[in-house]
């Protein structure tokens, strides 16, 4: 019997914190102004884009004391933008990165029970750790919690904000059905919580949401993560969207589900993928070219050379050969202070696959960190990119992708226009919405939801 095709998840990254966006593109709007995200994000529902996913970063990031030329100037909170976006959206998920290292969970709960009602069940949260102390100074707990810790605490943030989600079984105030009479339930949102980590009690005052709880999305990559993410997330930001690694990561992963009464279907593998459309692949591949050299500034590239040479180079040459030093090995003094972007568990290693690679395709230091560093996952034109869309999740290597454009607010206009339309004509990618929340969208099942009951509107 032949395999039936697996429908493609397609989702949208407003991106941020990162070294995506090219600012010197006469496109490119900006990050804080309303109507930026308004754009993005009707752009991705007339895609029928399953959701738009935003970034969090709650400091600047720096190096040498210097903010990062490509990095966002300036971050509007999470939770506003996305209320607000509810308003202006009726389909479109709404994903949020929050950070269970400076939150509590009454108030991250509190604030996703009540975007999921505001968004009538589009509510989605990308729980994320942080371990650096440059974050820390922000906030009134100061300094940082250990790698080894961290994920201790993720855990324990997670089931606690659960505990609150639950603590309305969504039968405790609803309309009786025949007399039409309200009916009320002492215990209703009364909860408590105790570990080593919180030790929490009292009552929710959210009422239970239309999703019950909100689609958890979780990105770490180490052990410790990917076990984080099969024992209870929802669906995963994977890292890894080439056919190779992405059938090694979505194997591993969903391997892993069974020990936690998981089938492999109540999981979701969604890498990151930037894309770069032309007329022809010829084309694409030259635009792709001009896209990462604007990208990787010279002043980029010595920042990144430094995070693996773990020293200051700011006096090197980025258009002459890399440096001929090797990279000081110990705790990282350039990267402290930051959240860092990439980190080498063997810095000289790296360093001399670097070299090696440099000198047989005679590359500059930047050219090579252009290489080195990421390059675009889908080049071609709009029939090349959607084939290998399609090749890869039918493939196993991913379930879908979370599209990352180069240029914001419009970055995806022609994704939407030329590379969707394709895929629906194949029959892997809706045409319309069939349901109304973002667990519709997923295929995801509904915690403790209650059909036959009849909830009152907030």
């Amino acid at each position: 019997m032949t395999k039936p095709h697996k429908q493609i998840h397609l989702a949208a990254h407003f991106p941020g914190v990162n070294n995506t966006t090219v600012w010197s593109d006469p496109a490119s709007g900006s990050h804080i102004e309303f109507s930026s995200f308004v754009k993005f994000a009707q752009t991705a529902e007339r895609g029928k884009f399953d959701f738009m996913f935003l970034a969090e970063g709650l400091r600047l990031r720096e190096q040498g004391g210097l903010i990062y030329d490509l990095d966002v100037v300036g971050r509007p909170d999470t939770f506003t933008v996305l209320a607000a976006l509810a308003g202006v959206t009726d389909r479109l998920g709404l994903t949020g990165t929050i950070n269970s290292t400076f939150n509590e969970p009454y108030e991250v709960a509190r604030q996703f029970a009540s975007l999921d009602h505001l968004s009538d069940g589009r509510a989605a949260w990308n729980v994320v750790t942080s371990w650096d102390a440059f974050t820390g100074e922000n906030f009134r707990r100061g300094g940082y919690l250990p790698e080894s810790q961290r994920y201790d605490r993720a855990e324990s943030f997670l089931a606690a904000a659960h505990t609150l989600f639950d603590s309305w079984r969504g039968d405790e105030i609803i309309a009786d059905k025949e007399s039409g009479e309200f009916l009320g339930d002492p215990d209703a949102g009364a909860f408590a919580y105790h570990d080593a980590h919180f030790d929490i009690s009292g009552r929710f005052n959210v009422p239970r949401s239309p999703q019950g709880r909100p689609v958890i999305f979780q990105a770490g990559d180490s052990e410790r993560g990917r076990e984080f993410a099969a024992a209870g997330a929802d669906a995963i930001f994977s890292r890894y969207g080439t056919l190779a690694e992405g059938q090694e990561f979505y194997t591993d992963v969903k391997r892993r589900l069974p020990a936690y009464g998981r089938r492999r279907d109540e999981l979701l593998i969604l890498p990151a993928a930037t894309f770069v459309l032309g007329d022809t692949d010829a084309e694409a591949a030259e635009i792709a070219q001009q896209v990462r050299l604007a990208q990787v500034s010279p002043a980029t590239a010595i920042k990144f050379l430094e995070q693996l040479w773990n020293r200051d180079l700011s006096d090197h040459d980025p258009d002459g050969p890399l440096p001929s030093v090797d990279p000081v090995v110990g705790e990282n003094t350039i990267a402290r202070g930051r959240a860092s972007v990439r980190m080498y568990r063997d810095p000289v290693a790296t360093a001399n696959q670097w070299r090696a690679k440099a000198e047989a395709e005679n590359l500059t230091t930047r050219e090579l960190i252009v290489e080195v560093t990421g390059r675009q996952n889908f080049i071609g034109s709009a029939a090349t990119i959607a084939e290998s869309i399609n090749e890869l999740v039918q493939a196993d290597a991913s379930d879908g992708f979370i599209l990352v454009p180069h240029v914001t607010p419009g970055g995806l206009d022609a994704f939407v226009d030329r590379v969707v339309p394709l895929l629906q004509e194949r029959g892997v990618f809706r045409a319309e919405y069939t349901g109304t929340t973002l667990r519709d969208h997923l295929g995801l099942a509904y915690p403790g939801r209650r059909e036959d009951l009849t909830h009152v509107a907030l």
